[in-house]
C-alpha cells in the first residue's frame, strides 16, 4: 500500500512545488479593490463585505460544511434526551448567569457586524455555547420541535442564502451578486438567519447524536 502511495505522494510534492515557484514576486493587494467596491456591498465593515458579499461563496460552502458535518453525527447514533440531570449547583448557577449574556452577546455581534469586526459565525459561536450550557444543565428539546421545525432551523441558513443567490441569478443573470439598493438588507437577513442556524447546529454537534424523542 506504501508503495502504492508513493507516486501520489510524488505528484502532489511536485504540484506543491510549481505552486510555490510560479507566484508572483510582488503579490496584488486587494484591500483597495474592497475599498473602491464598499459603497456597493451594503456595509461598512471590509470583513462583512468580502464574507457576505464579494466571496459569498466561501461562506455559503462554509454553511454547507458545517450541516454537512452534523448529518454525519446525526448518521451515527441516537442521543439520549433523557431530563434526568443533576447538573450541581455551580454549573447551574453559572448557566443561569451567562446564558442571558451569550445571547445578548450574540445580538450585538450579528448588528454591529456590518460595520465593525463581528458577524453570523461569532454570534452563532455565541448561541451555541450557550445551548452548549443548557445541554449541560441536562435542558432538552420538547418532542413538538424535534422534527421538522428543528430541521427548518438547522438549514435556514443555508437555505436562505442559496434561495437569495438563486432568486438575484434569475433577476439579474448573477449568481449572490447583490443589487447596491438592496445589498445591506439582504447581508443583514442572511446574517440573522445564518445566526441562528450556526448556534442550533453547533448545540447539536455538541449532543452527539440524532436527538431521538422520549
Amino acid at each position: 500500500m506504501k508503495a502504492r502511495l508513493r507516486p501520489l505522494l510524488l505528484l502532489f510534492w511536485l504540484g506543491l512545488v510549481y505552486t510555490v515557484v510560479s507566484l508572483p514576486e510582488h503579490a496584488v493587494s486587494l484591500s483597495e479593490t474592497v475599498a473602491a467596491k464598499m459603497e456597493d456591498s451594503g456595509v461598512s465593515n471590509p470583513v462583512t463585505a468580502v464574507l457576505l458579499n464579494f466571496r459569498g461563496y466561501d461562506t455559503l460552502l462554509e454553511l454547507a460544511v458545517l450541516l454537512a458535518a452534523l448529518l454525519g453525527v446525526w448518521s451515527l447514533r441516537i442521543a439520549s434526551v433523557s431530563r434526568q440531570w443533576n447538573p450541581g449547583q455551580v454549573l447551574d448557577t453559572m448557566s443561569r448567569q451567562l446564558v442571558p449574556v451569550l445571547i445578548v452577546s450574540a445580538g450585538y455581534l450579528l448588528w454591529a457586524g456590518t460595520n465593525a469586526p463581528g458577524g453570523a459565525f461569532q454570534a452563532g459561536s455565541l448561541l451555541g455555547a450557550a445551548g452548549v450550557l443548557l445541554l449541560l444543565c441536562g435542558w432538552r428539546i420538547d418532542n413538538r420541535f424535534i422534527g421538522l421545525p428543528l430541521r427548518l432551523l438547522l438549514a435556514s441558513g443555508l437555505g436562505l442564502f442559496v434561495l437569495t443567490g438563486v432568486a438575484l441569478a434569475v433577476a439579474d443573470g448573477a449568481f449572490l451578486q447583490y443589487p447596491p439598493s438592496v445589498a445591506g438588507q439582504l447581508v443583514v437577513v442572511i446574517e440573522a438567519m445564518a445566526t441562528l442556524s450556526i448556534g442550533a447546529t453547533l448545540a447539536a454537534l455538541f449532543l452527539g447524536g440524532h436527538p431521538g424523542e422520549e
